[in-house]
């Protein structure tokens, strides 16, 4: 390793530590106790005109800090696959939340995004104490909760919690491109690129697209 990797590496480490410090003094004086087990909850999909919406829920070891973090967008495709992978290894608890397009149809998308918080969160194996949020607090769950405007850049569980969701639906939507090939799900992943808003007014929606997102391109 050079020199210059070394200081990178140790700026990295020194980055990661601070988010976890954030994370851990925001909890400090929300559960008023040093006796806590953290999750992060993080969304993905609520843009998109096609596909679900996914929410990640992540617990982390308290002594353990994985490298290169971050908010999921912020990150290349490889290095998503790759923390994917070694979250899933080394968390203590992990789950991915994922509701179909026609339940977003039918209740919307921010009440959908909440209920795949829910469930991530109740598929979780190991018990939380405190949520942190990615900007919203959950209705229907009693435990506390602290929303962080840009948590995925500034915790270290919803940076997790937001690779985990992200990584995990655009493979859902890499497996759709397999059964509609028209619509370019691979490329995009659903989002309203001219490419895919072209697609649907040539060949209409497909089973996976969300009606209420689509309503004026059907119409055009």
């Amino acid at each position: 390793m050079t020199e210059k990797q070394k200081i990178k590496l140790e700026l990295e480490k020194v980055r990661i530590r601070g988010m976890r410090e954030f994370e851990t003094e925001l909890v400090k004086e929300t559960a008023g106790s040093e006796a806590f087990v953290i999750a992060g909850i993080d969304e993905a999909g609520r843009g998109p005109l096609a596909g679900p919406v996914a929410a990640g829920a992540v617990i982390l070891p308290a002594d353990h800090d994985i490298l290169y973090l971050n908010d999921s967008k912020k990150l290349s495709a490889k290095k998503r696959d790759m923390l994917f992978e070694q979250i899933k290894e080394e968390a203590l608890a992990w789950s991915v939340g994922l509701v179909d397009p026609a339940r977003i149809d039918e209740i919307n998308i921010l009440q959908a995004t909440y209920e795949a918080m829910r469930l991530a969160v109740s598929q979780l194996k190991v018990k939380p104490t405190v949520l942190v949020n990615d900007a919203v607090t959950i209705p229907g769950i009693a435990l506390p909760q602290v929303p962080v405007i840009k948590g995925d850049a500034k915790c270290i569980s919803i940076a997790a919690a937001s690779i985990l969701a992200k990584v995990t639906r655009d493979r859902i939507m890499e497996e759709m491109d397999e059964k509609y090939p028209e619509y370019g799900f691979a490329k995009h992943k659903g989002y309203g690129t001219k490419e895919h808003m072209d697609a649907i007014r040539e060949f209409g929606p497909c089973p996976i697209h969300r009606r209420s997102f689509i309503t004026r391109i059907v119409q055009e």
